[in-house]
């Protein structure tokens, strides 16, 4: 993957607008760290006299992943007229390769990137261009023989783009929102499974599967295809194997569950059948196999273990890493910059996977595998045992398949990208969902007095005995969602934060702060703050999904059990009688290692804070920017007594930072503030009840990416 940000028609001087344009590329240089470029193309149509002139640009940030040595973008056609700049892999290249080349015999590939072929295609083809590829993308290209921008996004959306429209009457494309959001007066995700020409101004639905066309008639149809094992078996198995293509070091990444066990053990078999040592699954069968496997989570968390488990069956070379809460925890406010949401599951899944992707990508990993769209296909989240009919478990898949770029795909992309590490995810391979979503919907159906657990079939497809894939208490462990599966602390830590952070009056006035999608908890209050203190514009607020859910549902499912209304928990606990058993068993494996994390975070300091406290309670009030400070000294301690609902009252002087017996002197106000990011302060005051972010922002005034971890407060583990 890379990053990708194109203009159409942007109004002004050439060489100073080119300027802006690498300036906001820049942003998401993350995506691309290997090669940047940008092209510039004088506009065939201009805008009357007076106005300006309109060109069009094309920046790439390059991740080289296939043909690093060439392949660098925007790519031509062979005279010039269609130039691209590709977010993505294509699998089918050298398919696609031949095709071309029986309609343009005389063509000279440059290089042997997989995305060469993308102004060729539409060359040839056309606006049938995105209906051809077969893998994700984000595309956009500009044709000067009509002055079009073409754009397209993949079936699913799980490469990540966004759309806005300039002051000047510009169109701009952005493979992150951070981009768009100071040029645009408004922007919103791209459609996946649509292209856009510029040409008509509209999106066209090129991806129609049975599954959404079934879906959206009336009456709704329901497929009835009977479940065939070794057809579900050999078409995951195919798509595992196309994505195995790279040019650079690559590896899984494991978690011990079902979904990224299957993966690597697919990915294990293909690697040793290619060395030529066999298919055996277990490392037992064949021996190791070189494939790198990667997990994280906290000390003695269910994945690390179950990980182990897997990695040892499969012979794989594993990398176990682990965090502790208080790391979690400072690296929020970064995550939160980056997948560019403030949903509450993504953002408590993207903190490891964010802290994992910066370990992977120090090992020299370019490229992993992962598990993510099992969970949307197989009806695998744990309130699916709560489906009425086999009916409402269908729609249900179906509704998760359609939202899915805004949740688990934006966190793959995004956490892995933050740190340029590419994310394949098997289970969304466009062949794959055709034979998995075909099947009958009864046959997926959660029913335990059968022994019918989730992802039934899926087990039961890779159940084979005589030459087994994984062994048998991980293919038929229960589901643990990844922020679950990282350690039950994790989410019992952020909550407790939350709890410290926001008042319950604060909570009880979020629609009035928040209108649009209110927080309706505490850690979701505090999200939104961080978000809107790197994304203060309502389109970016726009752009996030909300609505009641239960375990991570819709909010259709989320009426399902009456019980549940109300209770705003995406973690899978949120499933009463469900999951019990799986987190006591959990619990009795870790000790309270978790718990001992939770409760460490500066608990010596809890004496100091309320002497703070008291004295706060017994002194005049004092301006709102002398008791922001004081504010945020609370926000940075880990054991804060005093929640940030409203001002409280001041202190004649600034209390002191260092807590604990840290030693540390109290520093003027101003260093105090730079010792924050503009994330902190502007959460803070946010929190508090200001309306007016940008002041916390211009009261620090720091540049750099914004993190809300204060350089002066010491933290004991």
């Amino acid at each position: 993957m890379c990053g990708i940000l194109a203009v159409l028609n942007a109004i002004g001087d050439s060489k100073t607008v080119r300027q802006r344009v690498v300036e906001l590329s820049r942003r998401q240089r993350h995506r691309g760290p290997d090669w940047s470029r940008v092209e510039c193309a004088e506009a065939a149509v201009q805008p009357p006299a007076g106005y300006g002139q309109a060109h069009h640009f094309l920046a790439h940030e390059r991740l080289a992943i296939m043909d690093p040595a060439a392949g660098d973008q925007p790519l031509y056609n062979g005279d010039g007229s269609v130039v691209a700049t590709v977010n993505g892999e294509i699998y089918n290249h050298q398919a696609l390769r031949a095709k071309i080349l029986a309609q343009r015999p005389g063509i000279k590939f440059a290089s042997h990137s997989d995305c060469e072929v993308v102004p060729y295609l539409y060359e040839v083809y056309g606006e049938r261009l995105a209906s051809m590829l077969d893998g994700f993308f984000a595309v956009a290209l500009l044709d000067a023989r009509s002055g079009a921008l073409y754009a397209a996004r993949d079936p699913l959306g799980v490469t990540s783009l966004y759309i806005g429209w300039g002051r000047d009457g510009s169109v701009w494309l952005s493979s992150e929102l951070k981009c768009l959001q100071d040029e645009c007066t408004r922007f919103q995700h791209f459609p996946p499974g649509h292209y856009y020409s510029s040409a008509t101004g509209a999106f066209v639905r090129y991806y129609n599967p049975p599954f959404y066309t079934d879906f959206e008639a009336v009456p709704r149809r329901f497929p009835s295809a009977p479940f065939d094992a070794a057809a579900l078996r050999q078409a995951f198995e195919a798509a595992v194997s196309k994505r195995l293509m790279s040019d650079v070091p690559y590896g899984v990444l494991l978690s011990g569950g079902l979904d990224s066990s299957l993966v690597a053990a697919v990915a294990s078999r293909q690697m040793r059948a290619r060395s030529g040592n066999g298919s055996g699954g277990g490392g037992g069968q064949g021996g190791g196999n070189g494939l790198l496997s990667f997990c994280i989570g906290l000390t003695g968390s269910p994945d690390l273990q179950a990980a182990r488990r897997v990695a040892s069956f499969l012979g794989t070379r594993h990398h176990e890493f682990t965090f502790t809460l208080q790391e979690g925890l400072d690296a929020l406010g970064d995550v939160i910059h980056h997948i560019e949401t403030f949903d509450v599951t993504t953002v408590r899944a993207s903190t490891p996977m964010f802290l994992m992707a910066r370990k992977i990508k120090a090992l020299g990993v370019k490229m992993v595998l992962s598990g993510e769209g099992a969970d949307e296909v197989f009806g695998g989240y744990l309130y699916f045992h709560k489906a009425p009919n086999k009916e409402e478990f269908h729609s249900e898949t179906v509704r998760k398949l359609r939202e899915l770029f805004r949740f688990d795909c934006l966190r793959a992309n995004k956490a892995t990208m933050a740190w340029g590490v590419e994310a394949r995810v098997p289970f969304l391979d466009r062949a794959f969902l055709e034979v998995a979503m075909g099947v009958d919907p009864a046959e997926k159906m959660i029913d335990t007095n059968s022994g019918r657990i989730e992802k039934y079939i899926l087990r039961k497809a890779f159940d084979t005995p005589e030459d087994p894939y994984l062994p048998a208490e991980v293919l038929w462990r229960q589901k643990e969602q990844f922020s679950d599966g990282v350690g039950y602390g994790w989410i019992d830590g952020l909550k407790a934060r939350a709890e410290q952070l926001v008042s319950d009056r604060t909570l009880a006035d979020a629609e009035h702060r928040y209108p649009d999608n209110p927080p309706r908890t505490k850690e979701a209050y505090w999200y939104r703050t961080v978000f809107e203190s790197h994304f203060p514009h309502q389109a970016a607020a726009d752009t996030v999904p909300g609505g009641p859910s239960v375990a991570c549902s819709t909010p259709a499912a989320a009426a399902w059990d009456a019980a549940w209304a109300g209770r705003e928990d995406p973690s899978g606990r949120a499933v009463a009688g469900v999951h019990e058993a799986a987190k006591a068993e959990a619990e009795a494996e870790a000790g309270t290692t978790a718990a001992r994390d939770a409760s460490s975070i500066d608990r010596d300091s809890s004496q100091e804070l309320a002497a703070t406290a008291t004295t706060a309670a017994t002194t005049p009030p004092s301006p709102p920017h002398v008791s922001l400070s004081a504010l945020l000294a609370e926000a940075a301690d880990g054991d804060a007594p005093l929640a940030l609902g409203r001002f409280p009252p001041g202190a004649a002087a600034e209390p002191a930072i260092g807590g604990g017996g840290g030693g540390c002197e109290k520093p003027p106000p101003l260093a105090e503030l730079e010792s924050l990011s503009p994330a902190a302060g502007a959460s803070a005051l946010a929190l508090s009840g200001e309306t007016d972010v940008g002041k916390a922002r211009g009261a620090a005034e720091v540049s750099g990416v914004p993190t809300p971890q204060p350089a002066a407060k010491r933290l004991r583990r």
